[in-house]
């Protein structure tokens, strides 16, 4: 996901101790887990924990085109092994590969499967923050969001490669490169091959215990968008005469005071001015200023509500005269919000779940972050559910972490999910 916490972000752990954020679905009790895919998942944890170290090693931040090239030409060929059809899809706009791989299977289920391969550490962050095993935790830039996602997919698709597995009509395997600024040249791509299938299991990460208290799934997350207030003044001489110029600075500074709180009485909408510019010399009235401001959006149209609500309100007044204030945005990602056939997926996750000695699977219904999903849900097709990768933390921070004791578990519910989804 862009720079936004997605539901792995920072208001996540406050989010969830709100007692509504878990939703347990009434989880009975199942029958005992499948004893083969139980074994092969343990068997399996030091592939898993291989390749994360193999991965984290390729620093692959969005902006990295050799790292993401070397991290493309790594999934490929462990895809290859697999069995899949391997190809480069073309990305809309920008460098970044996207990885597609695809399994035909003799059965009715299409299932797509999604994860991305971008960081967000500029290169050589491993010189400062190497990879490195402390008790239940393996630290690396980039493990949890989202290596450990790539990892469930290839090695529970491994894990069902030994099991003979073809009840599926087809399965198909997704990395983008572009994940964390936006999935600009890739989220076409992700929309389009959601509605070719009945399933998408999205493999972002979910809260490690140590935070969360409990491991969960995702049922919902913002849309992004992009606001910009340009303001257009008047230059002049700051010292000899500047009451001839008309200061855009001042009035840029005016007008974020003045819409601040707009977004409060646009439902579905946030709103937070984030950085801004104005002028190019010290002694000069500057002629132009500009703020721009992150955007989430949780409802359909509110984007456009917002803008309109925005530029309603700086016409309203102005702090300096003669100067002209314009709202523009620039949709990003569309909301994810789950449909009634996720919810049936997320229950049967819980289900799943349950099969381990009665673990426990929260539903979290939603966060402030973005993710591919709702590019995945976007035509309403699919049954999308979000976050089967590996427990962890630390996310676009320092000592960014996996929970180990997470990659049984969460291999053994992809596994079983693609087993129940294929049918």
């Amino acid at each position: 996901m862009p720079r936004s916490v997605r539901h792995r972000r920072a208001a996540l752990p406050a989010a969830l101790s709100i007692a509504l954020s878990l939703a347990w679905g009434g989880t009975a009790l199942a029958a005992g887990p499948d004893a083969a895919l139980l074994q092969a998942a343990q068997a399996a944890q030091p592939g898993v924990v291989q390749s994360l170290k193999e991965m984290v090693s390729i620093e692959s931040g969005s902006h990295d085109i050799d790292g993401l090239n070397r991290m493309a030409a790594y999934t490929e060929k462990r895809l290859k092994a697999l069995g899949a059809s391997v190809e480069r899809v073309p990305a809309a706009q920008g460098h970044g590969p996207i990885v597609k791989g695809t399994l035909e299977g003799t059965g009715r289920g299409r299932i797509l499967l999604i994860a991305h391969m971008d960081t967000v550490y500029p290169h050589n962050t491993l010189a400062s923050q190497p990879i490195r095993e402390e008790g239940n935790k393996l630290y690396g830039p980039g493990i949890a969001d989202d290596k450990g996602g790539i990892a469930v997919i290839l090695h529970s698709l491994e894990i069902m490669k030994a099991q003979g597995w073809k009840d599926f009509a087809r399965v198909t395997v997704l990395f983008n490169a572009d994940e964390e600024i936006g999935s600009l040249g890739s989220g076409a791509a992700i929309a389009a091959l959601g509605a070719q299938h009945d399933v998408v299991l999205s493999c972002e990460p979910n809260p490690a215990k140590a935070v969360a208290k409990t491991e969960s799934l995702l049922l919902g997350a913002a849309g992004t968008a992009s606001a910009t207030m340009a303001v257009q003044g008047r230059a002049a001489h700051a010292g000899a005469a500047p009451e001839l110029g008309r200061n855009a600075l001042m009035e840029l500074a005016y007008q974020l005071q003045q819409t601040r709180d707009v977004a409060k009485s646009v439902p579905g909408s946030q709103l937070n001015w984030t950085n801004a510019k104005a002028g190019d010399a010290r002694n000069q009235i500057p002629a132009s200023a500009s703020a721009f401001g992150d955007v989430r959006v949780t409802a359909a149209g509110a984007v456009q509500k917002l803008q309109a609500a925005l530029q309603e309100k700086v016409n309203a007044g102005h702090l300096v005269p003669d100067t002209q204030t314009t709202i523009t945005m620039e949709e990003g990602r569309p909301p994810f919000v789950v449909n009634a056939r996720g919810r049936e997926l997320a229950a049967q996750a819980q289900k799943i779940y349950a099969e381990l000695d009665g673990r426990q699977l929260a539903l979290f219904p939603g966060t402030g972050g973005a993710t591919d999903a709702g590019f995945a849900g976007q035509s309403g097709k699919a049954a999308v559910v979000e976050s089967f990768g590996l427990s962890g933390f630390g996310y676009h921070a320092r000592d960014e972490y996996i929970e180990l004791d997470s990659i049984v578990p969460r291999l053994y519910l992809m596994t079983r999910m693609l087993q129940e989804s294929g049918r």
